[in-house]
């Protein structure tokens, strides 16, 4: 018995001692903290850039290609011409060149279009994916947020349960001393306060793991404790009107899958048109060192067609991997909005019955309430047992707890129902 008491004194006591608490955190301020810190948004919004950058990577296409060449050459023996028995040099033994040229796809027949809007597709898909993770960082800031709330109106509650256990077990003690009871009602004290105690300590760690969670989502040392306003409340919604049709258009996983499809459509196409030919235009200056002509520099203008013929069928077997990359991405899409419409319903349910929660749970502590006070007082007046006055007060803990649960998991329900409508 003493050792629990040391234990949950010693729990109490380093909480404090080694944990700075600082100024009172609204909820507000925790999601902002969240946006400018999680360590997943960070590393989210790199796909985002990413992916710009390939879009960027991608519209190059649309300017033309500007190459330049330099070199020397030594040859063992000059290339020559024979001319009537004799032979003439047509080239000195090393010489220097060089050259410029601008090459342009004139066009080829969408390919360039097609991979241009794939990779704006695929950036647009980067961006929502991103306002998904945020959004999901939002939701779990929120319940850890509400977690925190609840342990420590836990705690509370927790705290009266260990007080009137305490206050009954000297009751108790005071009348065996007195010969009016048995130590048996002694003994029943002593079990269920060490009972109450070891609740007391279970909820004081599931505040601390709740702090250790929110300090990571947004981006706090692991020691930083704050005072939550536990006056926050979220706007609620109501449930049976809020998205009635179940219907999860807003939500960020599906755009961005609906995104991903278009770049799909648009790859598909792209090697499709690999079939086709490509014409271009070639601008050009050529510089050979050679003394034995006229010409060194050749100045060039090209207009030119070209097309493959043949590449081991790697552009088929192209097409066919992108035709079903595009049925996959379809088939993605809708078991995004089936899994959708499940954690709509999900949540509209348990928003629904919370709120019926509260309600019973409220009339609950008033009938414990009073039914501990009547034991009370038929224990005190020795026509009472013990044991109807201790599940009395658990009674009161129980109701106590309900009341809290329901009260914050209807918060924590209307902010899934948000999320999985792509509103929060």
């Amino acid at each position: 018995m003493n050792f629990l008491h040391a234990s949950l004194v010693t729990v109490i006591c380093l909480g404090m001692a080694t944990h700075s608490w600082g100024e009172t955190l609204s909820l507000r301020d925790c999601l902002q903290k969240a946006h400018d810190n999680n360590p997943v948004l960070k590393n989210a919004v790199w796909d985002s850039r990413i992916a710009e950058e390939n879009s960027r990577l991608a519209s190059v296409a649309r300017y033309p290609r500007v190459d330049v060449n330099a070199g020397y050459t030594m040859q063992l023996e000059p290339q020559a011409v024979k001319i009537n028995g004799l032979t003439a040099e047509t080239q000195e033994p090393e010489f220097a060149f060089g050259g410029i040229a601008a090459t342009y796809t004139i066009y080829d027949f969408g390919r360039r279009d097609a991979r241009i809007r794939q990779a704006d597709a695929y950036t647009g898909a980067a961006s929502q994916d991103f306002l998904f993770n945020k959004g999901n960082v939002t939701l779990q800031v929120i319940e850890a947020y509400f977690r925190i709330l609840e342990a420590g109106r836990l705690i509370q509650s927790a705290n009266q349960e260990v007080t009137q256990i305490t206050e009954h077990r000297r009751v108790a003690q005071v009348m065996f001393e007195e010969g009016v009871v048995t130590r048996n009602d002694v003994l029943q004290a002593e079990v269920r306060l060490a009972s109450a105690r070891q609740k007391l300590l279970t909820v004081t760690n599931s505040r601390e793991n709740g702090w250790l969670l929110l300090n990571f989502l947004t981006g706090s040392e692991p020691a930083f404790r704050g005072e939550l306003d536990d006056a926050t409340a979220l706007i609620v919604v109501d449930p049976s009107a809020a998205g009635a049709a179940n219907s999860p258009i807003n939500r960020h996983d599906i755009k961005a899958q609906k995104q991903t499809l278009e770049a799909r459509e648009f790859e598909v196409k792209e090697i499709r048109e690999n079939y086709l030919p490509e014409i271009y235009t070639r601008l050009g200056m050529d510089y050979v060192q050679n003394d034995k002509v006229r010409e060194q520099a050749i100045f060039s203008a090209t207009l030119g067609i070209r097309v493959n013929l043949f590449d081991g069928y790697a552009s088929q077997a192209a097409h066919e991997k992108a035709v079903k990359q595009h049925s996959k991405q379809q088939d993605a899409i809708n078991l995004t909005e089936q899994r959708a419409r499940l954690e709509i319903a999900t949540a509209r349910n348990d928003t629904v019955v919370a709120k019926e929660r509260i309600g019973v749970a409220e009339a609950a502590i008033k009938q414990s309430a009073e039914n501990l006070r009547i034991n009370k007082e038929r224990y005190q007046e020795r026509v009472g047992i013990a044991s109807e006055v201790l599940d009395a007060q658990a009674l009161v803990a129980q109701t106590k707890s309900d009341y809290y649960r329901a009260l914050y998991d209807y918060q924590t329900s209307t902010a899934r129902l948000q999320n999985a409508l792509g509103e929060l």
